[in-house]
C-alpha cells in the first residue's frame, strides 16, 4: 500500500531534504519522551500535595492513576485527530501543530491548584504527544528509503528514551524542588517549531497523492471499509492489549520502587532520587531492545520480531514481580524489562506503510494510539491493588497480558524488512 523513496546505500547519499525530515521526527519524538513522562517522575509527591495528604494515603493512587489514564485517553485522541490533520494538512505542518500542543499544556501543568487541573492539563498535553506519533512516523516512512525502516525505527525510538533520560535527567537536577518544578521544562519542545516550518518541506509522495484524481480523499470510516478494515481491526487488537501491559508498567512501576521496603522510610529527595534512577535503567535497557528489534525485524520479519519481543516482555515481567525483589535485584530486572521494549520502536515502521498514503497517518494514529485507552482502564484497573498496597501483585498480573499480544501479533500483515539498500 505504500510507495518509497528511491533507495540509498549511505547516509551520505541521502538528499537534504531527508536529512531535514529525519531531524525533524527525531526531535519531535525526543521531546515527546520528555513530556511524556515528567508525570510520572512526580506523580506521587505532586498529586499528594495538592491533596493535601500524605503521599502514602491510598487516595494519591487513585487520584494518580486517573490522571495517568486521562493523559493516555488524550494520547488516543490525539493520535485520531491529529492523525487525520496530517493527511489533510500535510505532515510538518501537523508535526508543528503537535509540539505545540504538548509543550504549552506540558508547562500549564505548573499552574495546578487542583487535583483536576492536572488531569485537565495532562490530557490536553497528550493530543499533542499521541498525534506527534503517527505524524512523526509518516513523515519518515515517505522520505527515507524502505529498506531502512527497521534502523530508523530504532533511532527514532531512541529518541523517545532519550527524552525520557531528559527527564530523569531533569528529576535529579530538581529532585529537592516543589513537584511541580518540572513540568516548566516541557515548554522547551516549542522552540522547535520555529526550525520545523521554516526548513521541513511536506513529502513529495503526499503532495502526490493529494493531486491524485483518483476521487475524493477518504475519510476516518474508510479504515473500516474493504481490504483496510482487516488491517485496522487487527492492528487494533495487538495495539489495544500490549499497550494495556505496558502502561501499566510504566506508570505503576514508580509507586512499587518508592514503597520497596529498604526505600520507603527515605526522605521525599532520596525516594526521588530512586524513582529517578528506576525509570533510567529502564530507558538503558530501552536503548539497546530498540536495536535488538530491528535486527529481528531484518532477519524474520516484522510480525515474528514483535511477537517474539512481547513473549520476552512477558517472561521478564514475571521474573521480575513473581516474589517481592530487593533494589538490588531489581534494578537487573528493570534494564531487562526496557530491552523487551523496543518492540515498541518497530511499531513506528511497521504500521504506516500498511495504510494507503492519504489514511497513512490518520490510520497508523487510531489504531496505535486507541490502544491507549484500553490501556487507560488497565492502569486504573490494576491499580485497585495498590489499596491494599501489594503494586507487585498488579505489575506481575499485568505483564501476563503480553502473551495473548504476542498470539494476536500473529495476526499482523506481514511486510518483509528488505536487506538489500
Amino acid at each position: 500500500m505504500s510507495s518509497a523513496p528511491a533507495p540509498s546505500a549511505r547516509l551520505r547519499d541521502l538528499s537534504p531534504t531527508q536529512w531535514k525530515s529525519g531531524l525533524a521526527a527525531w526531535l519531535g519524538w525526543l521531546f515527546d519522551g520528555l513530556d511524556m513522562h515528567l508525570y510520572t517522575l512526580v506523580a506521587t509527591p505532586m498529586v499528594a500535595a495538592l491533596l493535601s495528604v500524605k503521599a502514602s494515603d491510598p487516595i494519591v493512587g487513585k487520584k494518580g492513576a486517573l490522571i495517568q489514564a486521562a493523559f493516555l485517553v488524550g494520547w488516543a485522541l490525539g493520535g485520531a485527530f491529529f492523525g487525520r490533520l496530517g493527511d489533510v494538512l500535510g505532515r510538518s505542518r501537523a508535526l508543528s501543530l503537535t509540539i505545540l500542543t504538548y509543550a504549552g499544556c506540558t508547562g500549564l501543568s505548573y499552574f495546578a491548584e487542583e487535583w483536576w487541573h492536572l488531569l485537565i492539563f495532562r490530557f490536553l498535553a497528550a493530543l499533542g504527544i499521541g498525534g506527534e506519533w503517527a505524524v512523526g512516523a509518516s513523515l519518515l516512512s515517505e522520505t527515507w528509503p524502505k529498506s531502512w525502516r527497521p534502523w530508523i525505527a530504532a533511532t527514532l525510538q531512541t529518541a523517545v528514551n532519550l527524552g525520557v533520560v531528559m527527564a530523569c535527567f531533569f528529576g535529579w537536577v530538581l529532585e529537592s524542588q516543589p513537584p511541580r518544578m518540572i513540568f516548566l521544562v516541557g515548554i522547551l519542545p516549542a522552540l522547535l517549531v520555529l526550525w520545523i516550518r521554516h526548513a521541513v518541506p511536506e513529502p513529495e509522495e503526499w503532495h502526490a497523492a493529494r493531486k491524485s484524481p483518483s476521487g475524493p480523499a477518504p475519510g476516518v470510516m474508510d479504515l473500516f471499509r474493504g481490504e483496510v478494515a482487516g488491517v485496522t481491526w487487527r492492528v487494533l487488537l495487538i495495539c489495544a492489549v500490549s499497550l494495556t501491559a505496558h502502561w501499566t508498567f510504566m506508570f505503576w512501576q514508580q509507586s512499587h520502587v518508592r514503597n520497596l521496603p529498604e526505600v520507603v522510610g527515605l526522605s521525599a529527595a532520596e525516594k526521588n532520587r530512586y524513582a529517578t534512577t528506576a525509570l533510567f535503567l529502564v530507558m538503558v535497557g530501552s536503548v539497546v531492545g530498540n536495536f535488538v528489534a530491528g535486527g529481528l525485524a531484518k532477519l524474520f520479519g516484522y510480525r515474528h520480531a514483535i511477537a517474539g519481543m512481547l513473549a520476552a516482555y512477558a517472561v521478564a515481567m514475571a521474573a521480575t514481580y513473581w516474589t517481592q525483589p530487593t533494589w538490588s535485584v531489581l534494578r537487573y530486572g528493570l534494564v531487562i524489562i526496557g530491552l523487551c521494549q523496543g518492540v515498541f520502536g518497530l511499531f513506528t515502521m511497521c504500521l504506516p506503510p500498511m495504510f494507503p498514503v492519504l489514511l497513512r497517518t490518520t490510520g497508523a494514529g487510531f489504531c496505535y494510539n486507541f490502544g491507549r485507552i484500553i490501556s487507560a482502564a488497565g492502569v486504573v484497573f490494576f491499580g485497585m491493588m495498590n489499596t491494599v498496597g501489594d503494586v507487585r501483585a498488579a505489575l506481575f498480573y499485568a505483564g501476563l497480558l503480553f502473551w495473548p499480544a504476542a498470539l494476536i501479533a500473529m495476526l499482523l500483515p506481514e511486510e518483509k524488512a528488505e536487506t538489500a539498500a
